[in-house]
């Protein structure tokens, strides 16, 4: 329904035109107007000819901001869900690839490896739970946790056929100092390394990137509108029923000027907004070619497929390059003899192509994020033109805050310093609402992430505190779903999320992860929950 009372019809009241006392009564009294009689005890319309109290103006007052804190939020749900969506829509496929690619390792590696693969299993299992926690915000590094794995699963595979040999850890140590020079898994750490980087630092990015910016929007719209506004508002829609004229529509410059004034601080989101936005259209294109999401996240079993064949070619160069450098490891007397040598064959999988899923959804994000960039600036010009049941010009019919007749001042700029010669809302420019620049720092903080990840950096952890993993706080992230952040003298660790994708259920959240710890930074921010309960009248 309109922001408007009812009642409003083409006959007016006692300060217009003629009307019989029997309608003007059935017309006022549904809204708590009274009879007409004399206004001197009004505070915010006209002191004249009026039909209110004291009380019912005071009353139609915070009627008028429950009103518009309700329409506030009304017009902020289309644009909260658009990117609740598309929040879905990538963070499901980019969770699709990597399921992919496991379920085809767990698929052909068995038969094709045998034991090289069914004894370091979990090894791999323990990769991809990390690649998910990483992708999910986990307080990791990428090129460590792949590190990690290759020395793991060497440790392993040099193991696996030297069954009758003693291994201790300062001889597992030299094989670690080895490797690097000896590149037993050929290139395929590396390229996995320097793609894999690129693809996951921009997909978990931009996800991030589309959940805070519908955090923004809940919570911006759930921001309580002051005293001054609820004056402003009660005069542009119910002093002219106060005053008998119900039948004057708001002039449409007389509007937009109390629109803007009320939401001064929401206009001040636009440059950072805007700059959110622009980034994360910008970092899509990280999504295509060798290095991109598509390619790598869907295709990790490749690169794992290559490097054991890999391992499989150089397994008697390695083992006699280590012992020319290790020495010959002891003899474990209770063991079994050496493996008998079998040989297997090279596994060669091909990379699975796009299904244009991606590409589809980049699309529809790229259209959607594009339209909603003017969002906060364009709020005073939708209010009054589809909530309000607002005059088609300004002429001597409108309504202009004071009586019928042409509205003279020039209209307001966006944003909380442009309005300082505000002739409808009373606005302190020296006194910014601190909710919302907590939210435009988050807008910032969130750009930057973004642009670093374009350059295929990780900026998560030049702003992550050293001591962020939350211990004793009762919400880090369990071992059971964490997994392990895997070395060789440490079985398990915690793995806490520093920057966890919002807009998602807790249900989806714990399929991969639990709940995040912020960076000491942005704490403040990702904590926020302003909570407003409001009437809810008949608006359109």
């Amino acid at each position: 329904m309109r922001l408007s009372p009812a009642g409003s019809g083409s006959r007016s009241g006692p300060g217009a035109d003629p009307a019989p006392r029997q309608w003007l009564r059935a017309q006022l009294t549904p809204l708590g107007f009274g009879f007409p009689g004399c206004g001197e005890h009004l505070r915010i319309c006209s002191q004249g000819y009026t039909c209110c109290t004291s009380e019912m103006e005071e009353n139609l007052a915070n009627r008028s901001r429950a009103e518009l804190e309700t329409v506030l939020l009304d017009s902020s749900r289309a644009l909260q869900a658009t990117l609740a969506t598309q929040l879905r829509g990538f963070d499901g496929h980019f969770q699709h690839l990597l399921n992919d690619s496991e379920r085809a390792l767990q698929d052909t590696f068995p038969s094709a490896f045998g034991e090289l693969y069914t004894q370091s299993a979990r090894a791999f299992r323990d990769l991809y739970t990390e690649l998910r926690l990483y992708y999910r915000g986990a307080d990791l590094q990428l090129e460590d946790t792949l590190a990690e794995f290759w020395a793991r699963l060497l440790e392993r595979l040099f193991r696996q056929p030297h069954p009758q040999h003693l291994l201790p850890d300062d001889y597992l140590d030299c094989l670690g100092k080895q490797a690097e020079a000896l590149r037993p898994f050929g290139d395929a750490p590396r390229e996995l390394r320097l793609r894999a980087t690129r693809a996951f630092v921009a997909a978990r990015t931009f996800v991030q990137g589309l959940g805070v910016a519908g955090d923004v929007v809940r919570k911006v719209a759930q921001v309580p509108l002051g005293p001054e506004c609820s004056r402003a508002v009660m005069k542009l829609v119910y002093c002219a029923h106060c005053l008998g004229v119900p039948s004057a529509r708001p002039c449409p410059d007389y509007c937009r000027n109390v629109f803007k004034g009320c939401l001064a601080n929401q206009a001040d989101l636009d440059a950072e907004w805007r700059n959110l936005l622009d980034s994360m259209v910008l970092i899509t294109d990280k999504f295509w070619g060798p290095s991109g999401a598509e390619s790598v996240i869907g295709n990790v079993h490749v690169w794992l497929a290559e490097a054991i064949n890999a391992l499989q070619d150089n397994r008697d160069t390695l083992t006699t390059k280590v012992i020319q450098s290790c020495g010959n490891p002891q003899v474990n007397p209770q063991g079994p003899g050496p493996e008998e040598k079998r040989h297997r064959g090279k596994l060669v999988l091909q990379e699975k192509p796009p299904t244009g899923t991606l590409e589809r959804l980049v699309s529809e994000a790229k259209a959607q994020l594009r339209d909603a960039q003017d969002f906060w600036i364009s709020l005073p010009g939708i209010l009054c033109s589809e909530k309000m049941a607002m005059s088609a010009a300004s002429d001597d019919r409108c309504w202009n805050g004071m009586a019928k007749g042409r509205y003279l001042p020039e209209v307001m700029g966006d944003g909380l310093a442009n309005q300082i010669n505000n002739p409808e809302v009373e606005v302190d420019v020296t006194k910014p609402d601190m909710t919302i620049r907590q939210h435009i720092m988050q807008l910032k903080i969130t750009t930057n992430r973004l642009r670093s990840a374009y350059n295929g950096e990780d900026s998560d952890f030049q702003d992550a505190s050293d001591d962020g993993s939350g211990s004793g706080s009762g919400d880090g992230c369990p071992e059971d779903i964490c997994g392990r952040r895997i070395n060789r003298k440490s079985s398990s660790s915690r793995t806490p999320l520093t920057h966890a994708l919002p807009g998602l259920s807790e249900r989806e959240g714990h399929k991969t992860s639990a709940a995040a710890h912020c960076p000491q930074a942005c704490t403040a921010l990702l904590l926020l929950s302003l909570v407003l309960s409001a009437a809810r009248p008949p608006w359109r």
